[in-house]
């Protein structure tokens, strides 16, 4: 089974309504997160709870919620291949 480079890819568009209308709808942990990957990404689950001073599993639920509204995206760091970097899907 292949998929095309597209179909790998977990970056969407999403036009800036569309996004605030899906953020609206989550736990203000989210939105939080959300507000500062709007202004540094993209960034990892750490650097994510020192920025947003929420706990690490607060930050954690919140990605996953992000993510399960297509909200954010995530890929590899190129400093360090161990990590996941997360940004927005706007």
């Amino acid at each position: 089974m292949s998929t095309s480079p597209v179909e790998a890819s977990n970056h969407v568009e999403l036009s800036e309504t569309e996004f605030r209308d899906r953020l609206r709808e989550l736990p203000p942990s989210a939105k939080l997160v959300a507000k500062v990957l709007e202004t540094d990404q993209p960034l990892s689950q750490g650097q994510l709870a020192d920025e947003s001073l929420l706990p690490d599993r607060t930050v954690r639920y919140a990605l996953n919620r992000l993510e399960e509204s297509e909200l954010v995206g995530s890929r590899y760091s190129f400093k360090d291949a161990r990590k996941q970097v997360y940004y927005l899907n706007t």
